[in-house]
């Protein structure tokens, strides 16, 4: 069987391949124009942008806007506030400096010689950007396909990556045009309204990643200073090879996203990365495996509780209705001893039953759920149980279920 480490790693394999092949297109090299007139922002001023706008895409001043991509900012817009270099010169008498020695020319006096120089001194100010949302006019390009399938077990698997993030998900109306973010300030994941339920899980997947690796406080990178076009490829980079480890198959859209953060076709975000992708992809698929498992078990064993509550409603109905006052609380309490490997009782009826093989139908459904009771016994063989049934005066009895009732004949 093959390991999940050489999965995830042939994954990303493809991964690196598919944006390779995309950076030929026609179709990216007039994206890749568009892109190389936006300013990419530093560690600091991505900071700043995610906890004003968190569902920001692509920011730009407001003459950029207009200069560069012949888009308007609308009446009435919060600007965004970050930081932009600001240097100033001033004039400064300096000791004069030997090319050669690297040390102070010295006078005859003994005096070092000085000299007026102009020193540019480092200095920021404040501005403002806006994001494409908070615009209006010609569209920009786009590489992506928004994802349009279904996904089986849809249901069971967005519950899973729920309980697997850090911070919890919620689904709000978004209208920046983007699909999900993550607020570093709320602590919790947004994801768009409406969307199909692969990019909707896709979305879940990505955040979830910016939750557990770019988090100001507790992410894995929060040292590292990595600028918004890294933690965007890497992001990406993990939803798509999660995604694609349970089948869902989201290249049209990752390929494209990876591909349009990359600062160039050497990929240098995503080779630098690639440890952190796969190390995080790995963490993810295991918890979520832990989640799918659990639930798989949950749902046999609610199951089995109540294929056991409808055969003996079946099997003696009017002792079912004298014994049973509240079919609900009934199963809950099948369930826990299930769960609890307390099914030695269960069995011993079921078992009762096979032996009368009155009825065939019942007799084959009694076998099955015999059979599927063994899985959580505690006590095994079945012969140990009989062994143990044998000395008391009568077989168990099936806790409240058909508390010394037997079929009437």
């Amino acid at each position: 069987m093959e390991k999940q480490t050489d999965k995830v790693k042939k994954i990303t394999d493809q991964l690196e391949q598919g944006i390779k092949d995309l950076f030929e297109s026609r179709k990216y090299a007039d994206y890749l124009r568009t892109m190389s007139k936006f300013h990419n922002y530093s560690f600091n001023n991505s900071l700043l942008i995610a906890m004003q706008k968190p569902d920001a895409t692509m920011v730009a001043g407001y003459t950029s806007w207009q200069v560069n991509f012949h888009r308007n900012v609308m009446k009435g817009e919060q600007g965004i506030k970050i930081l932009a270099p600001s240097p100033y010169k001033v004039c400064k008498d300096v000791e004069k400096i030997d090319t050669n020695t690297q040390q102070p020319i010295i006078e005859k006096d003994g005096q070092p010689v000085r000299e007026r120089v102009q020193v540019t001194i480092p200095a920021y100010k404040v501005t403002t950007v806006f994001d494409i949302s908070q615009t209006q006019g010609e569209p920009i390009p786009e590489i992506s396909r928004v994802l349009t399938d279904d996904v089986k077990d849809y249901q069971r698997f967005f519950k899973a990556i729920q309980e697997v993030s850090p911070v919890p998900i919620e689904f709000r109306n978004i209208e920046s045009g983007a699909n999900g973010y993550y607020h570093l300030e709320d602590k919790v994941i947004a994801i768009k309204e409406g969307m199909s339920q692969a990019q909707t899980l896709k979305t879940a997947v990505h955040e979830l990643s910016h939750a557990k690796l770019h988090d100001k406080d507790t992410g894995l990178e929060k040292d590292s200073q990595l600028d918004r076009r890294t933690k965007e490829v890497q992001a990406e980079s993990v939803a798509y090879t999660v995604c694609c480890h349970y089948g869902l198959d989201t290249s049209d859209y990752s390929f494209g996203y990876i591909a349009g953060w990359s600062s160039d076709k050497e990929l240098d975000e995503l080779k630098k990365s690639m440890d952190t992708i796969r190390s995080t992809a790995s963490e993810i698929i295991k918890g979520i495996d832990e989640k799918l498992f659990r639930a798989e078990q949950e749902e046999k064993v609610e199951t089995l509780a109540a294929e056991i509550n409808q055969f003996a409603k079946d099997y003696d109905h009017y002792g079912y209705m004298d014994a049973v006052d509240d079919p609900e609380k009934h199963i809950e309490d099948i369930k826990a001893d299930i769960k609890s490997g307390k099914v030695e009782h269960l069995q011993e009826w079921f078992k009762s039953v096979v032996e009368e093989k009155e009825l065939a139908d019942m007799y084959e459904q009694a076998k099955d759920i015999m059979e599927r009771l063994s899985e959580y016994s505690k006590v095994k063989p079945a012969e140990h149980i009989a062994e143990k049934a044998a000395s008391l005066s009568e077989a168990v009895e099936m806790k409240d279920v058909v508390k010394n009732h037997h079929r009437s004949h």
